[in-house]
């Protein structure tokens, strides 16, 4: 079993997402890409003490990018990540900005 840190990588606190945790309790990270499920539900309840309802998970593929340099067009790809949308219990929720000085 891997740790909870190897796992989560980071929330993913866009305004899609702000939205989705306001109206539908739904929280996404950022994962490995070789996390399953059953290990993205368990490092979120035991890291943030919550109860999981469902997740979902999805590949998000790295966009191709060129830059124009002295030597020419260079080319290049950002790395692939893994997406994983988490639906917590009624009740339940994880708040991203405890501690922050307002």
């Amino acid at each position: 079993m891997k740790k909870d840190r190897s796992v989560l990588i980071r929330p993913l606190l866009t305004e899609k997402m702000l939205k989705l945790q306001e109206e539908h309790g739904k929280y996404g990270f950022s994962v490995a890409l070789d996390a399953n499920k059953i290990e993205i539900k368990s490092a979120v309840e035991r890291r943030f003490d919550v109860t999981v309802d469902n997740v979902h998970t999805v590949k998000v593929k790295g966009k191709n990018k060129k830059m124009n340099t002295r030597r020419g067009l260079t080319h290049g790809k950002r790395a692939d990540w893994k997406k994983a949308i988490v639906t917590l219990r009624e009740g339940d929720s994880i708040d991203f900005f405890e501690g922050t000085q307002s």
